[in-house]
């Protein structure tokens, strides 16, 4: 029977409330702060980049953030809000000064909502302006004015102190990872020269812009020095390495645009111009990005992004007046980069070796990828590896972002998932026993070897991230030994040939309950010994307790609950590309010394387990 409509059925909700019943509009995915876009972080950033802002238009050189267990603190010294509407420009919605374009000219926050969403999503808000020897403050909580202090005279010097806790009603038990506090910070650094932040006494500052980035994030070796360009609201630093794939950060008025947009677009088809032009030769798009290390920084005049988290520019203009981005972007690489190559030659000359290096290597596996593509179809059609969902989908297309596919261990497990998963956005890619340990192994092992041969053709990969047919690489292994050197074996591959899918967050690891604790009443599935006490101790006398060790020994029923909403991921990131040398030696090569001393250090035996 369906649902009455009536006149009751229409509500109107004050911004406070419609930012609570959606926060994913706002703040983007919840989580609990395992991953550096949950949104506990996207609130700090939303604080700190009116900070930012204030910056940019000239005011205050340093930025203080602390964070204790109850909450977190940002305090600069800007220009500080304008005590009377103080109130209404933290807490009303599509309140502010950002729709002045005098009074802040290519800020990140243009909407009049970041600190308003900080404001809803948090147990308690408290905002400080002080101006001019004046201060006001005000409380908020869960959105609502709770106390508001008259104007009154102060020592404190101009600017702006906001507080804040996330309301553990919305984000449940959650836990700030100062490691992605601090590459947050360090982001913003880079992109401000001349601005100190301070977090917790730690300094966060930078004099050579993107060109501290790159040597940030890489450790690695790279084939030149990387090349350094710099113009009126467009800042450029990149060089090539020796990993698979291309790496490139892009950044639009201090904002980490993580999903890219029409700068990043840009920025990969004008370098693919000017070195073409350059040398005369019509190198393949593919040869000239490959390895490529690079971060691109432009200030944009009322920028247009695809949603309220900022992660992707929708502009396609500069500014009101200004050239098209595409435009902008590729003519300042074609004459500055195009000068820069005719000045450095031994650079140029670095570039072109590494470009026909991997046009060498690409002709050298044409031959036998056609093989392994044939071989794969052929699988295809005569075994039940992969169980495709219906979403055939480039992840460009919105309809594709909810499809993933799980890579399991067996056909036991397999079988379980393929019972109960969503068949219309789930598939499954089961594996034969252990895969193959690719560390030290060229990318020929990607065609030569038949599990990653028809692993890649299922993924759509062969030839980069435009053709991934799933949205989430899902690495869903047992629960014991051989379960996690299978999930190593797996993350080997991936970060050696295709780190691009791990950078761009489409790789995660399956949760799945260690524990089933129930009696006749109740049922708790448990993912730690510690949940598995709790459970304990809530049901009483005499429980039963299942140890799961296998995805096997689960029931299609019970499984279904574990990879539908509710379903637990661990992103995989991968903060530095170019450490992985170091990282999969340690980990994947032969008996190495500095892993035997490791485990040795580290090694906790059944004593000390019965101990504890």
């Amino acid at each position: 029977m369906a649902t009455a409509y009536t006149e009751k059925s229409i509500r109107t909700l004050e911004s406070h409330e419609h930012i609570r019943l959606r926060p994913g509009m706002y703040v983007g995915k919840l989580g609990d702060g395992s991953s550096p876009d949950d949104g506990i972080y996207v609130l700090l950033k939303e604080v700190i980049d009116n900070s930012i802002d204030e910056f940019a238009m000239g005011f205050g050189k340093r930025i203080e953030i602390s964070l204790t267990k109850e909450s977190m603190t940002v305090r600069d010294y800007g220009r500080g809000i304008p005590l009377g509407k103080m109130v209404d420009a933290v807490s009303r919605m599509n309140t502010g000064a950002k729709y002045d374009s005098e009074a802040f000219q290519k800020s990140v926050g243009l909407n009049g909502v970041g600190t308003k969403a900080v404001n809803a999503l948090s147990v308690s808000f408290r905002a400080e302006a002080f101006r001019e020897g004046r201060t006001k403050l005000a409380d908020f909580s869960q959105g609502q004015l709770v106390k508001e202090r008259r104007q009154s005279s102060t020592r404190e010097r101009n600017g702006t102190r906001i507080s804040f806790s996330p309301d553990e009603a919305l984000f449940g038990a959650f836990e700030y990872r100062r490691e992605f506090i601090e590459e947050m910070l360090w982001n913003y650094a880079f992109l401000n020269t001349g601005l100190t932040l301070v977090f917790n006494g730690k300094n966060f500052r930078s004099e050579n812009g993107l060109l501290d980035y790159l040597g940030h994030n890489q450790t690695g070796n790279l084939n030149y020095p990387s090349i350094h360009l710099k113009g009126e609201d467009i800042e450029v630093a990149f060089s090539h390495g020796t990993h698979y794939g291309e790496d490139i950060a892009s950044f639009v008025n201090g904002q980490n645009t993580t999903q890219g947009g029409t700068h990043l677009a840009a920025f990969r088809e004008g370098i693919v111009k000017t070195v073409r032009e350059f040398f005369k030769k019509d190198y393949e798009a593919a040869d000239i990005r490959a390895s490529i290390v690079a971060a691109v920084s432009l200030r944009v005049q009322e920028p247009v992004f695809e949603s309220q988290t900022k992660v992707k520019l929708g502009s396609a203009e500069m500014g009101p007046k200004g050239p098209s981005v595409r435009n902008f972007v590729i003519s300042f690489l074609r004459k500055e980069l195009d000068n820069f190559l005719h000045r450095n030659s031994d650079t140029a000359e670095a570039m072109q070796k590494k470009i026909q290096a991997s046009e060498r290597e690409r002709k050298e596996l044409a031959g036998i990828r056609d093989i392994a593509r044939d071989r794969a179809r052929k699988a295809n059609l005569h075994n039940r590896k992969l169980r495709d969902c219906r979403i055939h989908l480039n992840t460009r297309d919105k309809k594709a972002e909810s499809s993933s596919i799980f890579i399991v261990e067996g056909d036991s497990a397999a079988g379980s998932l393929t019972a109960c998963r969503d068949v219309a956005t789930q598939a499954v890619f089961a594996l034969k026993g252990k895969p193959l340990n690719t560390y030290g192994l060229s990318k020929r092992v990607c065609y030569e070897n038949e599990e990653f041969n028809l692993l890649q053709a299922a993924l759509n990969i062969e030839d980069g991230l435009d053709g991934l047919r799933y949205n989430k690489v899902i690495i869903a292994t047992d629960a014991d030994v051989d379960g996690m050197h299978i999930r190593l074996l797996l993350l080997s591959f991936f970060i050696q040939f295709f780190p691009d899918l791990i950078r761009n967050g489409h790789m995660s690891i399956l949760q799945t309950p260690l524990f089933r604790v129930r009696n006749k009443k109740k049922t708790f599935y448990c993912y730690s010994e510690t949940e598995r006490d709790r459970a304990l101790q809530e049901l009483g006398k005499n429980p039963e307790v299942t140890r799961f060790k296998g995805l096997g020994e689960i029931s299609a029923g019970e499984f279904k609950d574990f990879i539908g909403k509710n379903i637990r991921l661990d992103p995989v990131t991968l903060a530095q590309v170019h450490d992985t040398d170091e990282l999969l030696a340690f980990y994947m090569d032969k008996n190495t010394a500095q892993r035997r001393e490791f485990i040795i250090e580290n090694l906790v035996v059944e004593k000390d387990l019965v101990s504890t």
